[in-house]
Order: structure tokens, then C-alpha cells, then sequence
């Protein structure tokens, strides 16, 4: 056997070399495959449920008072059974106007795609649908403002503060979770 193959085979063979490299490189190893695992566990955990379509999707907007979210919401806040039928009928029509905003935003969106992708870009056009993006996006916020004071309406004081302290410590929740996808994110390949 030829020195530079026992060498490979045995890395102990050469004095200045220690058997520290092969361990060093298992952990290395075992450290990716973990992070990997959790970096794929996050981003399953962080991905909208079906249905809900994230931001922008079928949910945009209603993601608070849409199913499980708005029983757990009233559930949280110890709500009277008059006070669910009234918050679920005020959910269901803002769902509905949602539905007709959340269409005409799609439109604008795919008009938009359409004007740049011409030959020529019409810097007029693109500038009027940037603006009635712009409108239909405070129209949206508008009607969900609207929903939250009608709401706000029928929770007492104390489970409006209630209901405040959740949705502090969900957006708290929220931010950790994205800035650990982040973090994972930029960690090197």
C-alpha cells in the first residue's frame, strides 16, 4: 500500500494531523442536518393554515375573526352567547364586503402586471392604478377599523383589555417567529 493511501485511510499517519478533523466535521454534519430540520419545522409552522391563504389570500384582512380564530377570540374573553351572535354577524357581513374589495384588488393587481409587461410602459396608466391600489387598500382598512369599533362595541372594558393583551402577545409571538425564519434564512448553506 502506497503512502498517500494509507494516508487517506488513516489520517493518524501523519503526525501534524490530528483525528479531531474527522469528529470536528460529524459535527458540523449533525449541526446542518439540525438546523435544517428546524429551519423546515418553522416554515410549516409559520405557514398559513389551508384556506386561509396568508396575506393577500382569501383570509387578507379577516384572519383574527375567520372560524377558530374568532371562537378562541371569545372563548379568551369569557363572551355571552348574545354578545357571539351579535360579533358573529358583524364578522359576516365585513366578510362579505371584504370579498367584493379583495376581488377588485386582485383586478387592479393583475392590471397592473399587464401594464408592465407591454412593450412600451405608460407611465400615466401605472400611476393611475398605483393610485387606485392606494384607494382600495384604505377602503379595505377602513371596513376592518370599522369591524374592530363594532366589535369594540359589544366587548365590556375589561375584555377589550383582555382581548388587547392576546393580541400583544400574539404580535410578539409573530415577531420572534419571523425573525427566527430570518436568522435561518441568512444562516449559510
Amino acid at each position: 500500500m502506497s503512502t498517500t493511501r494509507s494516508a487517506f485511510l488513516n489520517p493518524v499517519v501523519n503526525p501534524t494531523r490530528t483525528t479531531r478533523t474527522p469528529r470536528a466535521l460529524r459535527l458540523l454534519l449533525v449541526t446542518a442536518v439540525i438546523a435544517l430540520a428546524g429551519g423546515l419545522s418553522q416554515a410549516v409552522l409559520a405557514a398559513p393554515p389551508e384556506g386561509h391563504g396568508g396575506h393577500g389570500g382569501p383570509g387578507m384582512g379577516m384572519g383574527l375573526f375567520d372560524g377558530r380564530h374568532a371562537e378562541r377570540m371569545l372563548d379568551s374573553v369569557n363572551a355571552t352567547p348574545d354578545q357571539r351572535t351579535q360579533i358573529n354577524q358583524m364578522v359576516a357581513a365585513a366578510r362579505t364586503d371584504m370579498a367584493a374589495q379583495r376581488d377588485a384588488s386582485r383586478k387592479l393587481h393583475e392590471q397592473s402586471q399587464s401594464a408592465f409587461a407591454q412593450p412600451n410602459v405608460d407611465a400615466r396608466a401605472v400611476e393611475t392604478l398605483r393610485q387606485q391600489m392606494l384607494t382600495q387598500h384604505d377602503q379595505a382598512s377602513k371596513r376592518m377599523t370599522q369591524l374592530m369599533l363594532d366589535v369594540s362595541r359589544v366587548l365590556t372594558p375589561e375584555q377589550r383589555k383582555t382581548l388587547s393583551d392576546r393580541l400583544t402577545q400574539r404580535r410578539a409571538m409573530m415577531e420572534r417567529h419571523q425573525a427566527e425564519r430570518s436568522t435561518l434564512e441568512r444562516a449559510p448553506r
